[in-house]
């Protein structure tokens, strides 16, 4: 599988990588079932892999599924829901939630550890001082990183506007962004993208299939939709009328758009089985 820097990481990631998400009770057929679709992730090139504490049980699976894998990759997760109730402010309870990843993932160190929702306030208030991006957070990273605990610090975020300010604070290496950049939603193009570009970060993109709007034709699309949009309707109505004429489907479209787009390092697909690992992957490497 085709490999990117991740920014001024240096790591070289694979250009898809597996999402944790649905490999937790939220998605799975089970955890043998889970683990089977990460082993096969890895066999087939997928070097990348993204969790979080908030993901129901998946630092749990992939901590079982990861244990003993012998062929190199890298894992990535997040601060932020836990332990409850969550206090973003108290950085005791911060390393608390590190250690826990820690534990349950079997990891003595973590290769990517980023701030989850930090653009969304009331959600997580990471920051004390917002007009610099600083809280507790930044210095617990700090202590991390000098404790090679973690090795890279990043951002993950669902919001395409409240995001970049934090990136150009220039503390993150990388950054990863939801819901924001797929074959019908650009936002991320106008200030994530640059700012990314400008901080030399490592730019990952989640939901690919935009939280399974592009998973397949709705044919309620077709005949009218009323919580969509007139113009957004339009626009499904015609991507599906031009993937009929060239015969593809709305996912592997929805993929392959994503690895052309030589500004990302790496797209997390939400996999959930082996055969879901498969299709993805052809559709990337076609």
């Amino acid at each position: 599988m085709e490999k990117r820097t991740l920014g001024r990481t240096g790591l070289e990631v694979s250009v898809l990588g597996m999402g944790g998400l649905y490999v937790s009770s939220a998605g799975a057929r089970g955890r043998d079932e889970a683990c089977r679709a990460v082993h096969r992730a890895l066999e087939l090139g997928v070097n990348y892999v993204d969790t979080a504490p908030n993901y129901r049980d998946s630092e749990a699976v992939l901590g079982i599924a990861l244990e003993g894998v012998t062929q190199p990759y890298f894992l990535a997760t997040k601060l932020g829901g836990r332990p409850q109730p969550f206090n973003p402010q108290d950085k005791y309870l911060l390393r608390q939630s590190v250690d826990e990843s820690l534990r349950v993932l079997k990891r003595d160190y973590i290769d990517v550890l980023l701030v989850h929702e930090p653009d969304r306030p009331g959600q997580y208030d990471w920051w004390t001082d917002y007009d610099n991006f600083h809280g507790p957070v930044c210095e617990l990273l700090e202590e991390l990183k000098a404790e090679n605990i973690i090795c890279f610090t990043g951002l993950g975020g669902t919001t395409a506007y409240q995001l970049p300010p934090i990136m150009a604070t220039g503390n993150y290496d990388v950054v990863l962004t939801a819901f924001n950049y797929s074959l019908l939603w650009r936002e991320a193009t106008i200030a994530i993208f640059p700012e990314a570009e400008r901080q030399n970060m490592g730019l990952i993109v989640g939901s690919p299939l935009q939280q399974g709007a592009l998973a397949r034709h709705y044919p309620e699309i077709e005949t009218g939709a009323p919580w969509l949009s007139p113009p957004r309707q339009q626009q499904f109505q015609r991507l599906y009328a031009f993937l009929d004429e060239i015969e593809l489907s709305l996912p592997e479209a929805a993929l392959r758009m994503m690895v052309a787009t030589p500004q990302i390092s790496t797209v997390l697909m939400g996999a959930r089985s082996v055969e879901e690992v498969e299709q993805n992957v052809r559709a990337v490497e076609a």
